[in-house]
């Protein structure tokens, strides 16, 4: 046990630091001018064991422990009154003389360099030292005295820190990086090993890490966050100061590190930040957004670190747990992936289970009991009626749960309680297990269904109970207008929904099932006040039940067509028909006007009627309104679930007819959008009526508002899909064929409409990958487009161009040659939309721009190579060789001839050059082009005529002297090099193979008829085996041109 503190000091104890008279030309040097050294003075016994100890610190991190006990023993000894007085003569050193030395190993690990392990080891011991070391101070420390005193206690390791703090800190703006890293680093680890600070370093520290904060290395600015996040913890109100004071210090620390959390360029400080920083209600919506960082690392910590660990999910706010849950489960990494899936059913569940949770946020020891409560809890918790609907989450997010937890699985039990009082949760968990079952491997969970789930027979029962519910509750609604009942309706809507999902997947091989559903489901089907989307869903189980032949499609469409006419019945006013009047109930009333329906009557009996009038005429206008907008609604589920032919079924001939041409037809906006959709899907089970309809189309489209152009589009899509042949024959009207290329390059130049460019983009992008569309002017507006910073906002174009211009040009040859065509012109757009766009904005550097045309037109990245250009390396794999050049060449020349056009040559007067400059090449646009050339690959392996002809424009373009500086010069220079290689190559080869031909022909001529025979099947043979070899893209055309009639 020490005895009290020593006095004694030694002169061995000042630090001092070495002048330097001459400069050093060595990194080594440099690194070292740049540190403090102590004064090395003759070798003592201190630093002998003080040495040992660091030495073997630096070996390996398992004697770490027992390094520390064996220093601090040396410290109690040069610090410290012996406690007996016989070994009082063994004291030779003092409390100063031990500070130095350790000071001196500290600076001599500062010019480590990172990748060495050893200086992070020496980091580690020497912050477990310290904290170990001021423990066992502080224990020494009577109570009384630490109560009287608040201030932090002077003890010899608090001595000892300030002593390496002050020379740390005085290294922290050191010019060499390497010392800047490990001083940072030290810092850091110190402040997070120890438990508080002295006020005379605190401010000190936090000063030069918040400096570091702006460090040009990343590793710095990783080991400033990680000092400073252990600082914001502790950072209080006092130091918040006016945030416009020209101070560094004046803003809060926490406001800083947010803004570093947001904005710095390197994922490492980010993820340092992520998991370093307080969580507390300021930090956590910044920490939260993270889930969205461009770096999967930082989302994946996100999820397995810092989620669990931040306490009972229930605290969150709704919105931000479906956020959490649906960025997570939709990420683009599968470990993100995982990571949220885990969350869910591990932490989340546990939440809810009410089970113990470990300080540290990992997982518990023991999980809670299968629990249905905990399991409609969570479910609540993320609301799943809302989750559910649309684009929700909730469907994925139980996916998860039941892939993850197999105790779940057995436990769940959908006895006949269950089924009598359903609420959104229950009915979602059955209607999730169904879907999990089914959508098994192999049928893995079908007996898992046929156990848990009920028959059919009895799943139509809760069915027809819970349907009649919503059907009166919506009844008594309408009757009352109360808003009371709106929350009920909501929620019998969704349970209503779920078992129509339940029913969707069942097996109808049971008879009685079968027809008791399919009653239950003719009879709902003609309630007039069902909901659109359980409309929907009745009419797709309803296929289901009918059967996939195509009889049971026709019985399908009869039914429907039945159902329509009851929904008119139940809500069609009881008035007679007049003689001049469309006797079809389905026809609109073609007198209402388009905008004021109840004012478009003859203005000679506006006098006559009166006001009662006028409302009732009112009131039977919007009643027929909805009448036909009901019937069309039910129209259109029927055709979405069709497939055969319109003209051989009967019923959607009558139904064609009848319905959906006089929609087509009516005055009133939304019954013509809604017939317009109708004809839509009609068209493409007919190709007769597609192609009479193709013109209506495009003047809807042409005259339509913007929703109107979005549907036009989409029609239009899906025809040409179906029905290719409108466009691609050879006796199609060119007139059309350009119509319809025009509307989609209109569609492509909506720029203030973005949906109805992002709609045009991607139908065109589609067209376009089937090669039902090619058209180079389209194509170049499709490239013009996603280059365009005009773009920049319409996340959809850009999402769709990016996978669309890569896949289209190495899919096929055809495609990368005419890509290859549009590039020359697709640089000079860019410079002009350069030049035209003001300061502030900024654009696509054109070096960038024309990488990726080099890129896009390499036709070593095709995904159907040639026969003759694929072998087998050793290993056995695929190997290309001798690619077919001619793409690159083709780009050569088009770039080429750009670039010797008129007006282009930097050697034209200046007044030339400004009159011709909408048709020549200047500044940027011209070392773009040349620098473009020496990037081409040229082979061998391509067409002999097009060698040439890059060749001599090659050498045209050098004795013009075009390029206008050196790195033009060797571009070009280097394209000429490649093209006489590549000729020389060929010439090389061609006498060889005509000497050889003539040697054959020789040797033929004394051969006799049958030995002449015999040679000649040899030829044939091998003209057959060279003809095989030739480029083919034979599989992939296949795979794109060829009509699939289950689109």
């Amino acid at each position: 046990m020490p005895g009290q503190v020593s006095t004694t000091s030694s002169s061995a104890s000042r630090v001092t630091q070495k002048s330097s008279s001459q400069k050093s030309k060595s990194r080594r040097a440099t690194t070292a001018s740049a540190v403090t050294v102590p004064d090395e003075g003759p070798s003592t016994s201190l630093r002998v064991r003080v040495c040992e100890v660091f030495n073997d610190a630096q070996k390996s991190t398992a004697g770490h422990r027992k390094l520390a006990v064996s220093l601090r023993k040396i410290q109690e000894e040069c610090c410290y009154e012996p406690a007996h007085a016989q070994r009082q003569e063994r004291k030779e050193f003092g409390e100063d003389d031990f500070n130095v030395e350790v000071a001196r190993c500290v600076i001599r690990l500062i010019g480590v360099k990172k990748s060495e392990a050893v200086g992070d080891r020496i980091v580690k011991f020497l912050g477990l030292f310290l904290r170990r070391a001021s423990d066992k101070d502080a224990a020494l420390i009577p109570e009384n005295q630490t109560e009287e005193t608040q201030s932090l206690l002077e003890t010899p390791s608090t001595r000892l820190t300030s002593h390496i703090m002050s020379i740390l800190l005085s290294l922290l703006g050191s010019k060499e990086k390497v010392v800047r890293y490990r001083a940072t680093q030290l810092v850091a680890h110190i402040i997070n090993s120890l438990d508080s600070v002295d006020d005379e370093h605190y401010h000190l520290i936090r000063m030069g890490l918040s400096k570091r904060l702006r460090d040009k290395e990343p590793m710095i600015r990783v080991q400033a966050v990680l000092g400073l996040g252990r600082l914001a913890g502790n950072e209080t109100e006092e130091d918040q100061e006016d945030p416009g004071s020209d101070n560094e210090d004046a803003n809060g620390l926490l406001q800083k590190l947010l803004e570093v959390l947001q904005n710095d360029p390197s994922a490492e400080v980010r993820r340092s930040l992520l998991l370093n920083l307080p969580l507390t209600p300021a930090t956590l919506p910044f920490l939260l957004e993270r889930a969205r960082d461009v770096d999967p690392a930082i989302r994946r910590a996100l999820y397995s670190r810092l989620l669990p660990a931040l306490g009972d999910f229930r605290h969150l706010s709704l919105s931000m747990r479906e956020k959490l849950l649906r960025w997570g489960l939709r990420d683009r990494d599968e470990n993100v992936r995982k990571a949220t899936g885990r969350l869910f059913r591990e932490r989340w569940i546990e939440d809810c289970a009410g089970s113990s949770r470990p300080v540290d946020g990992s997982a518990a020891e023991q999980a809670a009991a299968p629990s249905l409560d905990s399991l409609l809890e969570l479910l609540e918790r993320i609301d799943v009626v809302s989750s559910t609907a649309g684009n929700g989450i909730a469907t994925e997010a139980m996916k998860e749960f039941w892939i993850g937890r197999p105790d779940y699985q057995d436990a769940i039990v959908f006895d006949d309680h269950f089924w009598d009082a359903l609420t959104p949760e229950r009915v979602f968990v059955a209607r999730s297990f169904n879907d999990f079952c089914k959508e098994g491997e192999n049928g893995r969970f079908e007996s898992m269904v046929e156990e848990k789930m009920p028959e059919v027979t009895k799943l139509a029962f809760f069915l027809q109970r819970y349907a009649n519910d919503l059907v009166n509750c919506i009844r008594y609604n309408n009757v009352l207008s109360q808003g009371e009942q709106e929350e009920d309706t909501v929620e019998k809507e969704f349970i209503v929904e779920q078992l129509l999902h339940i029913a969707k997947a069942l097996d109808y091989t049971d008879e009685i099932g079968r027809r008791k559903m399919f009653a239950l489901l003719r009879e709902t089907l003609a309630i007039a006040e069902l909901p659109e989307e359980i409309t929907k869903l009745v009419v797709d189980v309803l296929r289901g039940v009918c059967g996939s032949e195509a009889a049971g499609e026709r019985d399908f469409c009869g039914i429907v067509l039945e159902a329509i006419a009851e929904v008119h019945d139940n809500l069609a006013p009881d008035e007679p028909v007049a003689d001049n009047e469309d006797a079809s109930f389905h026809s609109a009333r073609s007198e209402l006007s388009d905008n004021t329906p109840t004012e478009s009557r003859p203005r000679g009996n506006a006098n006559t009627v009166n006001s009662d009038n006028d409302g009732v005429d009112e009131e039977k206008a919007i009643q027929e309104i909805m009448i036909n907008m009901k019937c069309l609604h039910i129209t259109r589920c029927m055709l979405e679930n069709v497939e055969g032919d319109l003209q051989q079924n009967i019923h959607l001939v009558t139904m064609l007819n009848n319905l959906v041409v006089p929609a087509v037809r009516s005055h009133e906006a939304p019954i013509r959008e809604r017939g317009l959709l109708c004809l839509g899907l009609c068209c493409l089970l007919d190709k007769a009526l597609a192609q009479e309809n193709l013109s209506l189309f495009l003047h809807c489209f042409t005259k339509g508002h913007d929703a109107l152009q979005v549907s036009a589009l989409h029609i239009l899509c899906d025809i040409l899909t179906i029905h290719p042949n409108l466009v691609t024959a050879e006796s199609v009207d060119p007139a059309l064929r350009k119509s319809v290329y025009k509307i989609f390059s209109k569609g492509l130049k909506a720029f203030h409409a973005p949906e109805v460019q992002s709609a045009a983009t991607t139908a065109l992008c589609k067209l376009m990958l089937t090669s039902v569309v090619r058209d180079d002017e389209l194509l170049k507006q499709l490239v013009t487009i996603f280059f365009d910073p005009a773009t920049k906002g319409n996340a959809a174009v850009t999402q769709a161009l990016s996978y669309f211009l890569p896949v289209f040009c190495h899919s096929k040859r055809g495609n990368m040659e005419l890509m290859s065509a549009i590039a020359a012109g697709v640089i000079h757009t860019q410079v002009n939309v350069a030049d035209e766009m003001d300061e502030e904005e900024e654009a696509i550097g054109i070096n960038m721009v024309g990488n990726m045309l080099i890129d896009w037109t390499d036709a070593r990245k095709l995904v159907v190579q040639a026969t003759a250009a694929v072998s087998g390396d050793e290993a056995g794999g695929k190997e290309v060789k001798a690619v077919n050049g001619d793409v690159h060449l083709v780009l050569a020349d088009s770039l080429l001839e750009k670039a010797l056009n008129h007006g282009c040559s930097s050697r034209l007067p200046q007044a030339a050059s400004s009159s011709n400059a909408n048709n020549s090449l200047v500044g940027e646009e011209r070392k773009a082009v040349l620098t473009m050339l020496g990037k081409l690959y040229i082979t061998s392996n391509s067409s002999v005529d097009k060698l040439q002809a890059a060749t001599d424009l090659a050498t045209e373009a050098i004795d013009a002297k075009i390029a206008p500086d050196a790195t033009s010069r060797n571009s070009l220079s280097k394209l000429h090099q490649a093209l006489t290689r590549a000729r020389g190559e060929v010439d090389s080869v061609r006498p060889s193979v005509e000497d050889q031909a003539a040697d054959q022909t020789v040797a033929e001529n004394g051969l006799d008829g049958d030995e002449r025979s015999d040679v000649e099947e040899t030829k044939m043979e091998v003209e057959e085996d060279r003809a095989v070899t030739q480029p083919q893209d034979t599989l992939l055309e296949e795979l794109l041109d060829g009509q699939d009639e289950d689109l």
